[in-house]
């Protein structure tokens, strides 16, 4: 079997690298993806190996392309595509890199302080000019009022009539100003505060800005309020100025007269303008350092990944004993040796080194691997399996299998042509758009699925139309692509029918015994007049019902089957008739048979004897009653022939519960002599029951007969308690399995039948009344009710229904399909590949525009 069918045969090689080549050869294999490395340092912590300080200088290369990269896309700078993916530098560029990096941080970092720092002080001259326009205001308002009025409540504020001065003033106490912004959220506390704390020796002004006013420390645009404190005396200052501290209070000096004042609104205009003129030469500066970085970021940002994937693979390796030569081991495709040795030689001439790298072909007992190629159409059923488990070693794969049972099996329970038709043009649609960029770019986790399955969706849609045609079924209408199969006419010219008899009768049934009432049946799928009957969902019961029965004995025989293909391939041919023939026996012989009287009683009775055919579960209950009494038979011969097959099935029993148990405890007490490497302890080397590892493969790794014999203390002792125990298991295991998977296909009919109902509902519900609707205004309101047709038809019967549908095809995969012959317990094989290997860069999402280069 070719790879699709079975996982690629691997073995274990080990790589000497010379020390001046070692990096580029492990480049060259990043670069190809043909091996897995094994870690040959696992007591080393990872602060202790050889390279590590080199690993470090990538991190920090890492750390400050993820600034510089952040810094880009803040200012929107678009990064550019690569079209080649560069190769990773040799060991001495990467420090001119290193040095590139740095000046480029140290000089953007400058940069960016300097902005900041001029951003700043244009907020806080823009603050401190719309402060002095709103206290200027105030001090207006003051003069007009002559603070008469407003000083009613402090009399130590009144002037005496002889002296002129107020009771402050004759203390020595000045009068003093604060003034400056905070946010309006913090105004009702700061006032309240002020008052408590200040004793009333304070007038406080104040008033909201109509525009908002961005937050020098904060860069948030917030709604600030301006005030003006008035206060009495140093200490009272000095409290008023810890308040405005512990509020976060933007302060600004306030002029002490007009003239002042308008100084220092003139001087701040002129200076509003410089920072301003300043400003906008560092921000052009600042885009052309980063227009020169964003040229090369993406470039460096590919290379620093790859050497600190190659650092850290050199970090597996060993050194020899004189440290000139790199020494490790890896997993390999066989077929892939050549290249492996193609690019090591590679490798060494690119590096210069007078002495090759070499690779040799070494024996392990590990489990091997398991590598199953695909391509973009057969990864997405892959990963369906793989969701199971990852095949054990060399194993039967049942993806290609899963590429068609199961779409069809998703189709069974989605049949309908328009929603088939649907669901296939939106994945062409994905399928012809796989090549677009912003389609690869969609940061849309929902789409990424869809988009990975595009295939698969495809492969649905359809086989939905072709069971929708075999259902007849469109959007829960039928079509009459052929003339149907019976006639109304010929119940009339019989003289079975009168007009009397259809004013009389609600319903009336056609009789198939009349002469041309009944002409064969429907060239293509279900007859469409089975959409105007009555009893149409007891029909579609019941042939949805045995459908599903007759699909799950075929996919479960199927899967049985199957199991024989691993059998041979691991040199268990006793398996064949101790495992494999006893399952098959007793799945045919009980459900087989059913199946089979199903398709009988179809082919054997027509329209005009179908009063006359019995009913196959009485038949399939009176089997293992063994009487058949009160039914008529449906062949001739049929208690014998059913009693045989329920006796075979007993004894299919016995034979799968104790022949394997038994034939290993004879090959392993009294068979040794008869072949017993080629038996139970060729078993041995994976477990008690399975192989992991065939006799070719070991004649091709050199490991020869003595080789086993010298090794048999180490394989464990032969348990036939053990063994027995898995057995029973094992057996208790299929044949209840049999019959609960079995009813678990009945999920096809279910499903079938709820999404033709849904359907029919959903038409009825809303589809119709648009359609009933014939007023001046029919045409608007049949577009609304169409456009609701199409979103509930969308979003019920094609995402959720369909969403029912594939898991429920996967659950008949999972259980009762891969069951029966995959174990599903192998390693997932992992090459080193500097493609399938993410950096910090691209976990942080920093690179995420910018494509995979592969």
């Amino acid at each position: 079997m070719g790879s699709v069918f079975r996982s690629e045969e691997m073995c274990m090689a080990q790589l000497f690298l010379q020390s001046g080549s070692a990096y580029d050869c492990i480049s060259e294999l990043g670069e190809m993806g043909l091996v897995e490395f094994r870690d040959l340092n696992p007591s080393v912590s990872s602060f202790q190996r050889k390279f590590v300080s080199e690993i470090k200088r990538c991190e920090e290369m890492e750390r400050i392309l993820g600034y510089l990269l952040r810094e880009i896309r803040k200012a929107g700078i678009p990064l550019p595509d690569v079209e080649v993916s560069p190769i990773a530098p040799p060991p001495k560029q990467v420090l001119e890199i290193m040095e590139q990096l740095q000046r480029l941080e140290v000089e953007l970092s400058e940069v960016a302080r300097n902005k900041e720092k001029l951003q700043r002080n244009l907020l806080e001259l823009t603050e401190y000019g719309l402060m002095l326009k709103v206290t200027r205001g105030f001090m207006r308002r003051s003069e007009r009022d002559q603070l008469g009025p407003r000083y009613e409540e402090f009399p130590f504020l009144e002037k005496d009539s002889v002296t002129g001065c107020t009771s402050m003033q004759r203390l020595g106490a000045k009068l003093g100003f604060i003034s400056g912004l905070i946010q309006r959220a913090k105004m009702e506390a700061f006032e309240r505060m002020l008052w408590r704390a200040c004793k009333g020796y304070t007038i406080l002004s104040h008033s909201e800005l109509d525009e908002c006013v961005q937050d020098p420390d904060t860069g948030e645009v917030t709604k600030s309020v301006v005030f003006l404190i008035s206060f009495w005396g140093d200490q009272i200052g000095q409290k008023v100025q810890k308040i405005c501290d512990c509020y976060h209070c933007h302060l600004y000096p306030h002029p002490d007269s007009a003239e002042e004042r308008e100084e220092v609104m003139e001087s701040l205009k002129t200076r509003t303008q410089d920072l301003q003129t300043v400003l906008h030469r560092t921000e052009e500066y600042l885009r052309q350092v980063l227009d020169k970085a964003s040229e090369s970021v993406c470039t460096w940002g590919i290379q620093v990944k790859k050497m600190k994937a190659i650092y850290h693979i050199l970090n597996l390796c060993s050194f020899d004993v004189t440290n000139k030569c790199l020494i490790a081991e890896v997993w390999c495709p066989v077929n892939d040796l050549s290249a492996l040795r193609r690019a090591l030689e590679e490798g060494s001439r690119k590096s210069g080194a007078t002495v090759p790298s070499f690779v040799n072909r070494i024996p392990s007992s590990g489990t091997p691997p398991t590598l199953l190629r695909t391509n973009k159409f057969t990864s997405g059923f892959q990963n369906i399996v793989d969701a199971y488990g990852v095949g054990s070693y060399r194993e039967v794969n049942p993806a290609p299998y899963t590429i068609i049972t199961f779409p069809f099996l998703f189709a069974v329970m989605f049949g309908d042509l328009g929603h088939g038709v649907v669901m296939a043009l939106f994945a062409l649609w994905m399928v012809l758009c796989e090549k677009d960029p912003m389609v690869k770019r969609s940061r849309n986790e929902i789409f990424k699925m869809f988009f990975e399955g595009r295939y698969m969706i495809l492969m649905m849609g359809l086989f939905s139309i072709y069971t929708g045609l075999i259902y007849n079924e469109c959007f829960a209408k039928s079509l009459n692509i052929f003339s149907s199969g019976w006639s109304v006419r010929a119940m009339f010219t019989e003289l079975q029918w009168t007009n009397e008899t259809l004013r009389t009768n609600a319903l009336l049934t056609l009789d198939p015994n009349i002469t041309g009432v009944f002409n064969g049946p429907y060239p293509f799928g279900i007859d469409p007049i089975w959409n105007l009957a009555s009893n149409r969902l007891t029909f579609l019961n019941s042939y949805k019902m045995k459908m599903s029965v007759i699909f799950g004995v075929l996919h479960m025989s199927f899967g049985v089957v199957l199991g024989v293909f691993n059998h041979l391939h691991f040199r268990q041919k006793f398996n064949v008739y101790l495992l494999f023939l006893p399952e098959l026996l007793f799945l045919l012989c009980l459900f087989g048979y059913l199946g089979f009287m199903i398709v009988y009683k179809w082919l054997a009775f027509s329209a005009r004897e179908s009063r006359l055919a019995p009913s196959v579960l009485v038949h399939f209950i009176n089997m293992f009653l063994m009487k058949g009494d009160g039914e008529p038979a449906l062949y001739p011969g049929q208690m014998v022939v059913q009693v045989l097959l329920v006796v075979i099935a007993l004894l299919s029993v016995p034979v799968l519960l104790l022949g394997k148990p038994i034939y290993l405890y004879w090959l392993h007490h009294g068979g040794q002599g008869q072949g017993s490497y080629r038996g139970y302890e060729r078993v041995q080397r994976g477990s008690v029951e399975d192989l992991s590892v065939t006799l070719s493969q070991d004649m091709e790794e050199g490991v020869s007969h003595s080789d086993h014999a010298t090794s048999r203390e180490a394989q464990p002792e032969f348990n036939i308690g053990d063994v027995l125990l898995h057995q029973s298991i094992h057996t208790i295991e299929y044949c209840l399995g049999c019959i609960s998977n079995s009813a678990s296909y009945l999920r096809l009919w279910a499903l079938s039948l709820a999404h033709a109902q849904l359907s029919e509902v959903l038409w009825d519900m809303v589809m119709r009344v648009g359609l009933r609707v014939d007023s001046s205004v029919g045409a608007v309101v049949l577009m609304l009710v169409f456009s609701l047709f199409a979103v509930l038809t969308v979003s019920i019967l094609l995402l959720m229904e369909g969403l029912s549908a594939f898991l429920h095809a996967l659950r008949l995969h999972w259980v009762e399909f891969q069951n029966k012959f995959y174990g599903g317990n192998g390693i997932k094989f992992i090459p080193f590949a500097f493609s399938l290997l993410p950096s910090s860069l691209d976990q942080e999402g920093l690179m995420g525009d910018v494509p995979p280069v592969l």
